[in-house]
């Protein structure tokens, strides 16, 4: 697969460079540079992504983060089993743990939720690090649901992160994923509140808790305009608001007119007396 010329292979992580030293020079920048498009694809364009890891996986097999890499491309593109695979021999290459909880994730995706659990109570949990720890809680929390268990994801997400003032790396995706919960649940006003929550720990735009609160707020973010260019049945609040301030303007217009035209009649009236 081509690599662009701005691509040179020195973006990747130090630690990853250090795992590539392993290979003949020519080589480590040829794996470098496919594991430098895997991470410039892997959100926009997964399926581009997972090729350029498939070059690396056969330039590199026996490198951990080219396994790491491939199997975060393949769980990008759903392919669960895959990924799996990949993420477990990376872990046997480094013996971590980081990479349990989407190992989990992985088990869900192919239709095993209880196996997802098995792992969330595994003692591998109590290794990783709170990120790691909170990742897992989402994870556990999703199987629940996948199981119908609503009111038990409910409990599994309610924790000290969950309710802690400071806001951390999870923050956002913790809220959410407890707001989205209590919706689920029916508990409306609940899930508003924790949507607010997530909106104001949400300081890269990774989760759309905007567009919820404005779902349950009833605000439809749609064009003004039809295609004819006049109103639509649908226009904006802020587009509805606007229209009531020019409105109001104009009367205040009109109203300020009529009353300098009277005082010119009675004005002319005197003089005529």
């Amino acid at each position: 697969m081509p690599i662009p010329e701005d691509v040179t292979g020195d973006e990747i992580d130090k630690d990853v460079r250090q795992e590539l030293q392993s290979l003949p020079k020519t080589l480590a920048e040829d794996v470098a540079k496919n594991l430098v498009m895997v991470a410039r694809l892997i959100d926009e364009d997964p399926e581009g992504a997972y090729g350029y890891s498939k070059v690396a996986l056969r330039l590199a097999s026996r490198v951990a983060a080219v396994r790491e890499a491939g199997g975060f491309a393949a769980y990008a593109t759903q392919r669960y089993s895959e990924a799996l695979a990949e993420f477990r021999a990376a872990r046997r290459m480094t013996g971590g743990v980081e990479l349990w909880p989407v190992m989990a994730d992985c088990e869900r995706g192919l239709g095993r939720p209880e196996k997802a659990l098995d792992m969330a109570g595994a003692p591998e949990v109590n290794k990783l690090d709170k990120a790691g720890q909170v990742e897992m809680r989402l994870v556990a929390a999703g199987a629940r649901r996948d199981m119908g268990q609503l009111d038990a994801a409910i409990v599994t997400l309610q924790s000290p992160e969950l309710a802690a003032g400071s806001v951390q790396p999870w923050t956002a995706r913790l809220r959410y994923a407890y707001a989205d919960a209590l919706l689920a649940a029916g508990r409306e006003g609940e899930a508003r509140e924790w949507f607010a929550k997530a909106l104001e720990a949400d300081r890269d735009g990774s989760t759309d808790a905007s567009d919820r609160l404005a779902e349950l707020d009833g605000v439809d973010f749609v064009d003004a305009l039809d295609e004819d260019g006049t109103d639509g049945p649908e226009a904006t609040v802020v587009d509805k608001a606007a229209d009531r301030a020019e409105d109001t303007v104009k009367a205040e217009t009109d109203a300020g007119a009529d009353a300098e035209a009277g005082r010119e009649r009675d004005a002319q009236d005197r003089d005529e007396d």
